[in-house]
């Protein structure tokens, strides 16, 4: 559950293990922004997928568009605002409960916080060694950090830079203490 979220996410993995051929994806023209600050994400493209919730004695479906992602995830999909709209879905966080009205009584959906802990934890895991896959190779053995370019990742890579980005030292006593910020800041 994503309320934050514009979209509907689908990891290419689960793509794969459902099944699907990526012929069934819709080309997308546009990146979209959030899922790791400072980058952007080209997805393979969009596909509509029924999506139910609840049992046989109160089922609700919809047909919902998914942003397919060529990335690892520690989820299978993640849903978002149009989901809810779709659904007339309200998501607790606190409870970790998702509630939506059903033709019979309200359907609730639930996780554990152990598995929430878990999928989050994972997450974090994912998300620091995709900016580390990026910018540890220009470590080297040297003294100082050498930022690599990132127009220069490769094309299967989904991450990409907003904007151009420049290296500035922390630390006037040490030269190996370095950040990467966006070049297009304003001095302060």
């Amino acid at each position: 559950m994503d309320g934050g979220s514009g979209l509907n996410i689908l990891y290419v993995d689960t793509l794969d293990a459902m099944h699907i051929p990526r012929s069934e994806l819709r080309p997308v023209s546009s990146p979209f922004h959030g899922m790791i600050l400072g980058t952007q994400v080209y997805p393979l493209g969009q596909i509509d997928l029924p999506i139910m919730f609840g049992d046989r004695a109160n089922l609700r479906s919809k047909v919902l568009t998914f942003e397919v992602v060529d990335f690892p995830g520690s989820y299978h999909a993640i849903l978002g605002r149009p989901c809810y709209t779709k659904f007339m879905a309200i998501p607790n966080y606190t409870y970790l409960k998702l509630k939506m009205p059903g033709p019979n009584s309200i359907i609730i959906v639930g996780s554990s916080f152990s598995h929430a802990y878990t999928c989050d934890h994972e997450h974090y895991e994912l998300a620091t060694a995709i900016i580390n896959s990026a910018e540890l190779p220009g470590l080297g053995n040297s003294s100082t950090l050498v930022v690599p370019d990132y127009n220069e990742l490769t094309s299967s890579s989904a991450f990409h830079p907003i904007e151009e980005t420049k290296v500035v030292g922390i630390d006037p006593t040490d030269s190996t203490k370095m950040v990467q910020i966006g070049a297009k800041l304003l001095a302060k």
